[in-house]
């Protein structure tokens, strides 16, 4: 079924014009910004079948080569999509860059958006003003986690050049677990030591996942 064969009240359009973009589902939307399909399916229907494959959670990090693999999508729809969703990554980081970090949970809001792959573990360090708020934020290492691995000149090099007053750690554990490892509590206690020589302080150390999140602060273990 082609689009202009939709009863006119049932365009994305059209209904977008009249009750406004909330009462649009994900893949009507993404259909108003492609705008069309191809000689074989509408775009409605294309839009339902990207969505249906990545889904909209992970759509946020698909790749141009991942959407052309889709019949329909070609280079300059697949750009378009991943444009979108990269201008809403830098609007996310906008609103929240000099926010003030009062608790864990704002750690976890703050970072919930900026993993580029939940697949891995991703070690962060957030580096802060005196107001705590982020000034800069550097992935130090990007696979297991491990004390033997992550060395505190490495957490710490950065935080020096940019003369941060304080850190936060911030890393994820791709199992939904976010219950510290041996490791994770081992390589807190050498940083937390190391920041007393330096006077940098380690404010934190929040483990995350994509709901949950610990924070060895809150829980009386920095």
């Amino acid at each position: 079924m082609r689009l202009h064969d939709f009863d006119p009240e049932s365009r994305p359009r059209e209904r977008f014009l009249q009750s406004g973009p909330a009462t649009l589902t994900p893949a009507e939307l993404l259909a108003i910004i492609l705008r069309t399909g191809s000689q074989s399916v509408n775009i409605v229907d294309l839009c339902h079948e990207i969505i249906a494959r990545f889904t909209l959670e992970k759509l946020v990090n698909v790749t141009i080569t991942e959407l052309q693999e889709i019949k329909g999508i070609g280079e300059a729809k697949a750009m378009q999509i991943v444009a979108i969703f990269e201008l809403n990554k830098r609007l996310h980081y906008t609103q929240n860059h000099n926010k003030k970090f009062q608790a864990a949970k704002d750690i976890f809001d703050y970072m919930s958006s900026r993993l580029p792959d939940e697949t891995k573990e991703h070690l962060f360090v957030l580096h802060l003003n005196t107001k705590n708020q982020i000034i800069k934020m550097e992935v130090v290492s990007v696979g297991t986690l491990n004390a033997a691995l992550i060395h505190p000149r490495e957490v710490f090099k950065s935080a020096i050049k940019e003369s941060a007053h304080a850190i936060i750690l911030v890393h994820n554990h791709p199992s939904g677990d976010v219950e510290p490892s041996n490791a994770d509590k081992e390589i807190t206690k050498q940083l937390k030591e190391a920041s007393k020589y330096l006077q940098i302080e380690l404010l934190d150390h929040v483990i995350i996942s994509k709901t949950e999140w610990f924070s060895f602060r809150e829980r009386s273990l920095l």
